[in-house]
């Protein structure tokens, strides 16, 4: 079994579900989603005043809600999978806390979905797929007090870990369509600016497959009425 957390935002809920659909669809692997809902993390009280979504911050609390053991994945709701997941579990090395995509670049916008503003920052989008090692001694800092106090540059930058703890990933398992253009070996898709759900991204760059899989999420066989 394998614990995938996603980042939900009811602004956009139908990202949540297309994303989760495009891992079933997929895995040769029973999976467990575990959406990071605020409402449902009544534990913890979101502080931050800055970020474009409600998940921005409640990614860090993956290792403490798996009780400090074993492995999960995290990822942003703006994704879409398009192979096996199973492929990036087994990326996973133990001895590293986080493994990500070590993204380096400068935005193309300075504005994204619903007006949000969208910085350039060291480390951009390096939190926004996450292969936690959950039980790593390091990670447990990561408790609900922390999270709520840390800035946003401590966490998205992971300073609670020395830089040989942060392991790298393909950027296959990360490829952002919308800054760096259409890739067919893509293996995991994130619309980072907005997803295609949103009218002013709805034709970004590999949107057809978001459109696509947002179909088959809500396909439903029907009898023949003839």
């Amino acid at each position: 079994m394998i614990p995938i957390f996603i980042g939900y935002d009811p602004r956009e809920a139908v990202a949540y579900h297309v994303c989760a659909n495009s891992i079933i669809r997929h895995s040769s692997a029973p999976v467990a989603f575990h959406p990071l809902a605020l409402n449902n993390l009544r534990f913890y009280v979101e502080k931050h005043t800055d970020g474009s979504n409600q998940f921005i911050y409640s990614r860090f609390l993956t290792p403490m809600l798996m009780d400090f053991q074993g492995w999960a994945i995290y990822m942003d709701g703006d994704m879409l999978v398009r192979d096996d997941i199973v492929k990036l579990w087994e990326l996973r090395d133990p001895s590293k806390a986080v493994l990500v995509v070590k993204h380096d670049y400068k935005t193309r916008m300075t504005q994204k979905y619903l007006g949000a503003k969208n910085e350039d920052y060291p480390r951009k989008n390096w939190s926004s797929v996450i292969l936690w090692n959950c039980g790593h001694e390091a990670n447990k800092t990561l408790t609900a007090e922390f999270v709520q106090n840390a800035t946003g540059a401590q966490l998205h930058r992971f300073t609670w870990l020395d830089d040989s703890l942060i392991g790298e990933l393909p950027k296959v398992w990360n490829w952002l369509p919308d800054e760096f253009g259409a890739n067919p070996d893509a293996k995991l898709l994130h619309w980072t600016l907005g997803t295609p759900s949103f009218h002013e991204f709805s034709d970004a760059p590999m949107a057809g497959e978001w459109h696509r899989e947002r179909i088959l999420m809500d396909f439903c066989l029907q009898r023949g009425l003839g």
